[in-house]
């Protein structure tokens, strides 16, 4: 049996669990939709299951019932990896780590420190450090523009456009362009998307990433500039709209795979 932990932002018109649910069907796995504000995870009844998170709300109970969970079944993704992309300044210290091209990142409480950045760059972009689709990022040009502290800062990259890399299982899968005529390009600001071939350097770095993380599979947000790819951010719950890739197919087969190697 696969235990499903539905996306919370699903609507009948994009329901990205339900298209990973009618693959798993298709394939004749068992399955079956949990919710996690129903379960005592110490007292679950659940053991030796694979549990696949679709997605989760930010908050701490659903966070603590999966690393509960996950003590006694595989969790797809794990808990810790979920944890880790959902925080910028983690993500962006383990790309670093590892040596991986991303924007000159900061995150600061000091004012003084905060407008040394702004100054050697001209412009930086504000992020939530636990923000999601999009939400809060803005262009900062004057230090009044900064709002209250501590800031997760990048540089500024001009750009028309980034891409989404799909990894599963450390495989590309699948990418996208996304366009708009704004700071941001996500789908849920306004972006529009259309499929890209995965050239070599794309491939390379979102692998990479997806290794640096530890994560069974993710969405990679990539910008160009004159050296070539530079990793924005890495997603553990990630949309695949736009998609050539039957990325619903491939992530059903993936966890097909899993349930089958738990079983030895």
């Amino acid at each position: 049996m696969i235990h499903i932990v539905p996306k919370p932002t699903d609507t009948p018109d994009d329901n990205s669990t339900g298209a990973v649910i009618r693959e798993l069907e298709r394939a004749g796995a068992r399955c079956r939709v949990i919710d996690l504000g129903t379960i005592d995870p110490l007292d679950s009844g659940l053991e030796n299951e694979l549990i696949w998170v679709c997605g989760i709300r930010q908050d701490g109970h659903q966070f603590e019932t999966l690393s509960v969970l996950a003590l006694h079944n595989q969790v797809v993704n794990t808990p810790e990896s979920i944890v880790t992309c959902a925080s910028k300044v983690m993500t962006t210290a383990l790309l670093l780590h590892d040596g991986i091209r991303t924007p000159e990142t900061a995150y600061m409480r000091s004012e003084a420190q905060a407008g040394a950045f702004l100054k050697r760059h001209g412009k930086v972009v504000y992020k939530p450090l636990y923000g999601f689709d999009g939400n809060g990022i803005r262009l900062v040009e004057r230090p009044d523009d900064f709002g209250p502290g501590p800031w997760y800062l990048q540089e500024y990259v001009p750009n028309d456009r980034d891409f989404r890399v799909f990894v599963i299982g450390g495989e590309a899968a699948g990418a996208i362009a996304r366009v708009s005529e704004g700071l941001m390009h996500n789908i849920h600001q306004g972006g529009i998307g259309s499929p890209v071939p995965i050239d070599e350097e794309m491939r390379a770095i979102a692998e990479a990433s997806a290794r640096a993380v530890d994560i069974d599979y993710c969405g990679v947000d990539l910008l160009r500039d004159k050296e070539g790819y530079t990793v924005l951010e890495v997603n553990g719950t990630p949309n695949w709209h736009c998609m050539a890739a039957p990325i619903p197919r491939l992530l059903a087969a993936y966890l097909i795979e899993r349930r089958r190697a738990m079983r030895g």
